[in-house]
């Protein structure tokens, strides 16, 4: 028997999820504030301030006609503000870029500096502890990964050990800027709150909306503002409105059980660069800082 909508479950990550709706069916809107996906982005668009080191940003550009095409098999940088993560490119065209993350690939990731796991802290004081920079790797299975052009999220392609999908990650983060430096890299900045479109039952895939309450204390611990957030839930709303409702692209493409070769299933190691070099020293005394 489903679960009605509205139901309230928790994550494999730990963050707080609800059951919002049923793809063929429609969702129950998680915002309840009308905005564009253009409104939400501009009170939102700070948020790539100070936000990477040094001058990379600095020559980032938006995906579109002026941006770099990064070309099939190249190794890429994924940097979400102080998280770095390397990828191999599938694809890359006008409607946007697909990479392959294998299993085992190198990445930086911004925890606790007192050892713990960030999902170990509470969620009132999630924002407000010292963090430094860890070297790690992508843990399970490898994932596709797809950026649209121009929009505010990206969409992770889960997959069990067995290789059976097991749903799609709507991952809500600031639209890509693109820099062709060395290496070549995405830049965005995550937005804490996401969406899962599960694979049990194709067709009517239950869609679960995922952290609301780690957006609730961002606002309180100074992360967001109450606007901002009434922007993030907006694209989760529109995020819903404009594919996972009607499962269109990429939902439809078959990305969910493509299969990589050898070659592009070797781990990505992170390169040695000033950049990466300077990104593993970075720390700060809040989450809001550095």
């Amino acid at each position: 028997m489903r679960l009605p909508i509205g139901s309230m479950d928790v994550s494999s990550s730990g963050g707080n999820a609800t059951l919002i709706g049923r793809r063929g069916e429609g969702w129950l809107p998680v915002s309840g504030r009308e905005m564009s996906v253009d409104e939400a982005v501009a009170l939102l668009a700070d948020e790539h301030d100070d936000a990477h080191v040094g001058s990379l940003l600095d020559d980032a550009v938006a995906a579109g006609d002026a941006a770099p095409v990064f070309a099939p098999a190249d190794v890429i940088l994924w940097r979400y503000r102080r998280f770095v993560e390397t990828a191999r490119v599938i694809r890359d065209d006008s409607r946007g870029l697909v990479v392959w993350i294998p299993s085992g690939s190198a990445r930086l990731e911004s925890v606790p500096a007192d050892g713990r796991r960030s999902r170990d802290v509470p969620l009132e004081e999630r924002f407000t502890v010292p963090w430094v920079i860890r070297e790690s790797t992508w843990r399970g299975q490898g994932i596709v990964r797809v950026a649209p052009t121009g929009q505010p999220w990206s969409v992770w392609f889960f997959r069990d050990a067995d290789g059976t999908p097991s749903g799609a990650y709507v991952n809500l983060e600031l639209p890509h800027r693109r820099t062709a430096g060395e290496p070549p890299s995405i830049i965005t900045r995550d937005l804490v709150l996401d969406v899962w479109v599960d694979a049990t039952h194709p067709g009517s895939e239950d869609i679960w909306l995922k952290d609301a309450d780690e957006l609730d204390a961002a606002v309180e611990q100074g992360r967001f503002t109450a606007e901002q957030a009434d922007a993030v839930r907006a694209l989760a709303d529109h995020a819903c409105r404009q594919f996972i409702e009607d499962g269109s692209w990429p939902l439809d493409e078959g990305w969910e059980r493509w299969a990589p070769d050898a070659a592009m299933d070797e781990p990505v190691e992170l390169p040695d660069t000033a950049a990466i070099r300077e990104a593993r020293q970075r720390s700060g005394a809040t989450s809001i800082h550095g």
